[in-house]
């Protein structure tokens, strides 16, 4: 089993998978079987589980290609195995892709994975080993970092790797399941539309429709001490987001209205976990729940309890772990959040 640990945190000039602001852990100090402490709505695993990748990605050399009559990106990236977006890339060719017969490609080598329906960017790095973060520098990925059925998408590195060291390498933090969770949807297939209901079963590899755009301000999710600010904290540590103190089962609302893309605990260190998405490429994240009162695909209005606060995963007191995002980047909650 992969190593699933927090990104809340960042040791200074340490990978960014350590447990956010406090030492690593002791054997003593493991969390609890998080399905022990989190209370959950029945919901199927997360895509990344349910619609696992097969390491097949095809090796590609560099070549040169000439165009020919009736070639367009896409025909020429079938012909070499390569991404139509890496060609472009290479070439400087910029939407809508004009290319003319006899012109000269240069077809960039690497090892390319083409996507299949539901797979999603968590699995894909999981299956060869490599960040995801690592996957998106190399395929210039933006925002929302959408993968589509067919796409061939290149993986960094060439290194084989046995079942068992793709493991050691996977790590699950808050960055991929905010950036490269949702399964990767066809050209024309329309993402499903969020509802107000907690009684539907999204299936796992439907993608979800994120609103487009943020609608007003962000309020405190729960009113209590600041038990830990953003940034750095202890030596050594850094903290993406603020750690609030409030009794347990205290309310949590939503900061902003959204939809909810990701609830479970499979984040140790924070225990259960609500994600959602508010637009303009803004989420926030609730950690160390002990209830979740919200699925996958659920639409949620600012101010509706999503959850009860708990002390689960490496909560050290009842407390809510609160992060804003913007992209793949957290942002200071405080700075976004209403003063006094």
């Amino acid at each position: 089993m992969a190593s699933i640990l927090l990104s809340g945190c960042i040791p200074a000039g340490a990978p960014r998978y350590a447990p956010y602001s406090r030492p690593a852990p002791q054997p003593s100090r493991q969390p609890a079987p998080a399905s022990d402490r989190v209370s959950t709505l029945p919901a199927p695993p997360p895509a990344w589980e349910a619609r696992p990748v097969t390491a097949d990605a095809v090796q590609v050399p560099s070549s040169i290609y000439t165009v020919e009559s009736g070639d367009s990106l896409r025909r020429i990236a079938n012909k070499t195995g390569a991404g139509s977006e890496a060609i472009a890339r290479a070439n400087n060719l910029h939407a809508p892709y004009t290319i003319y017969v006899g012109q000269h490609l240069t077809i960039p080598g690497g090892r390319y994975h083409r996507v299949h329906a539901g797979e999603t960017g968590i699995a894909i790095a999981r299956a060869y080993g490599v960040p995801w973060d690592q996957i998106i520098a190399a395929n210039d990925l933006e925002p929302p970092y959408t993968l589509r059925t067919g796409q061939r998408i290149l993986i960094p590195g060439n290194k084989p790797m046995t079942v068992a060291e793709r493991a050691a390498a996977f790590n699950l933090d808050i960055e991929d399941i905010v950036t490269g969770g949702e399964p990767a949807a066809a050209p024309h297939e329309k993402p499903a539309k969020p509802t107000a209901s907690p009684t539907r079963v999204l299936p796992a590899t439907t993608p979800v429709r994120p609103p487009a755009h943020m609608r007003g301000d962000f309020i405190w999710p729960v009113r209590g001490k600041i038990l830990q600010g953003y940034g750095p904290g202890k030596p050594g540590n850094r903290n993406d987001g603020i750690t609030i103190g409030v009794p347990l089962n205290t309310p949590v609302e939503a900061s902003a209205s959204g939809v909810v893309v990701y609830v479970g605990d499979q984040v140790p260190s924070l225990g259960g976990v609500v994600i959602l998405k508010h637009g303009d490429n803004y989420a926030t994240v609730y950690g160390h729940v002990s209830r979740i009162l919200v699925q996958r695909g659920q639409s949620v209005k600012q101010g509706q309890v999503i959850a009860r606060s708990g002390d689960t995963g490496l909560a050290d007191n009842p407390e809510l772990h609160f992060e804003i995002r913007k992209g793949r980047d957290p942002v200071n909650p405080v700075s976004k959040l209403p003063q006094g």
